[in-house]
């Protein structure tokens, strides 16, 4: 796949014709080789990449429609843009099946060539976002989703937010997981004048440290064993628009440094390349963890959480805004059981807001879509909500409990016991299935390992049926 418009080839058997497209391709940044035959063309393309190509339709020896079908043949990726002084819509249609990207009449000026060129580079950066929307498996577009709530700290949030969608600031949304970062970040984007370009995400956990180089910054061919092509990294696919660094604590360190320079300079080179890129899109970042923390334990460099914490926007967990739960529930339901007429009585939705959900919104979610798979009829009661906690008849692992936690002689739990006791469930629930536990709870599977080595550390966890169950429902998974 062509990352971007870089270098072209023009291939006329006019001298002076290729000089006028040569130095017209150069002044818009591109480098240039030249060609006075198809063949030598053909040669030229084995031996190296083009991005796009100048060829002239009336050659002697290899014609173009000749050059564009050894083109195809042989897998030769340049876009071709067809050149002629006796062209024919017939010939025009002829080459845009053989892979033309575009058709210029002789005689052209030097604006129509760069309009081509423009047209070319806005092919590319379409096909290039399409080929990330495709990657970014689970990533869900934003059209319909909004932000719900009409809470204090729900209003706060909001009003925040248009303020901040109104600058090109960099952005840090914290908060718990499951509170609907991504969400902020894209009603961010979709307020700013931004809106109309891409919106590009990259979740820091979720790339090996290997690669986090190639995903940022795109790479070159040849640049590392597997690169096969040039390729464009978040930073151009964001290009004019918005780029979500989603779980920016879990960068290694190395990375971080080139992070802020990108965000100090503007610039950036793509792995195995020498050429400058400028970076022109805003940069937000989530994180669920304390950076301030991270940056007193050497795990995060200081001058980027400067850099990053221009405007901090924090997520309220939904134990903050429980007067929301009814309108959440209620959203949820309309959507997942939209072909069934069924509600939760009041007192179905007593019980949703006495529970603290550990997991926030994101849980909440799962538990309404549960039930209206689960459940039918005009009303759903508080029943509903005990069988997907696990009733004993149930013989399927049991979700985790949304009961409120039992009342204890004046010693409640504070935040870290119930996300222990929430983990340790939800892994018990799942016979130690630790992507489903993970899927569960609403955080990623990165960060239920680390849960797990930190309570094995401080004691929690002093056997694998800690974490397993009864041995006979489920065979241990490795350690972490």
């Amino acid at each position: 796949m062509i990352a971007s418009i870089e270098n072209a080839l023009v291939v006329d058997d006019d001298a002076l014709m290729r000089d006028f497209v040569v130095e017209t391709l150069r002044r818009d940044g591109i480098a240039v080789t030249q060609a006075g035959n198809g063949a030598d063309a053909l040669k030229l393309m084995a031996e190296r990449d083009f991005d796009l190509a100048f060829i002239d339709l009336k050659m002697p020896g290899m014609d173009s429609m000749r050059l564009l079908t050894r083109m195809k043949e042989e897998g030769i990726r340049t876009l071709p843009v067809m050149v002629t002084a006796f062209g024919t819509v017939e010939q025009a249609v002829e080459a845009m099946k053989m892979g033309a990207a575009d058709f210029l009449m002789k005689p052209f000026s030097p604006e129509q060539v760069e309009l081509v060129v423009k047209r070319a580079r806005e092919w590319v950066a379409l096909n290039n976002r399409a080929a990330y929307l495709q990657e970014e498996l689970g990533w869900t577009l934003p059209r319909g989703r909004q932000l719900l709530g009409e809470s204090a700290p729900m209003r706060v949030l909001k009003r925040a937010i248009e303020k901040v969608a109104a600058s090109s600031a960099t952005v840090l949304i914290s908060g718990e997981s499951g509170t609907g970062k991504e969400l902020i970040a894209l009603a961010v984007h979709f307020l700013s004048e931004r809106k109309d370009k891409p919106f590009v995400r990259l979740n820091c956990a979720a790339v090996p440290d290997a690669l986090m180089d190639s995903e940022l910054f795109g790479h070159e061919k040849g640049a590392f064993t597997g690169a096969l092509n040039r390729r464009a990294g978040r930073f151009e696919l964001a290009q004019s628009g918005s780029l979500l660094l989603d779980e920016i604590s879990e960068m290694k360190l190395e990375l971080q440094g080139k992070l802020l320079r990108v965000l100090q300079e503007q610039e950036f080179e793509r792995v195995g390349g020498s050429r400058t890129l400028r970076a022109d899109c805003r940069v937000m970042a989530t994180t669920n963890r304390d950076l301030t923390a991270c940056v007193r334990a050497g795990t995060f460099r200081q001058d980027l959480f400067y850099r990053l914490n221009v405007v901090p926007l924090r997520a309220p967990p939904l134990r903050e805004r429980r007067e929301d739960i009814p309108l959440l529930a209620k959203a949820f339901l309309a959507r997942f059981a939209k072909d069934k007429n069924t509600c939760f009585n009041e007192t179905a939705l007593d019980r949703l807001q006495r529970y603290d959900w550990p997991g926030n919104v994101r849980e909440l979610e799962n538990v309404v879509e549960r039930v209206s798979v689960m459940e039918s009829g005009p009303e759903l009661g508080p029943e509903t909500l005990t069988m997907l906690a696990g009733a004993a008849s149930s013989p399927a692992p049991a979700a985790v409990s949304i009961e409120p936690p039992p009342e204890t002689d004046g010693d409640e739990w504070n935040l870290a016991d119930r996300e222990r006791q929430a983990i340790l469930g939800a892994l018990r629930a799942t016979g130690g299935n630790r992507q489903e536990a993970a899927d569960r709870l609403g955080i990623s599977a990165r960060t239920l390992r680390n849960k797990i080595g930190q309570y094995r550390k401080e004691g929690h966890i002093a056997s694998e049926a800690d974490l397993f169950g009864t041995p006979s429902r489920r065979a241990p998974a490795p350690a972490a």
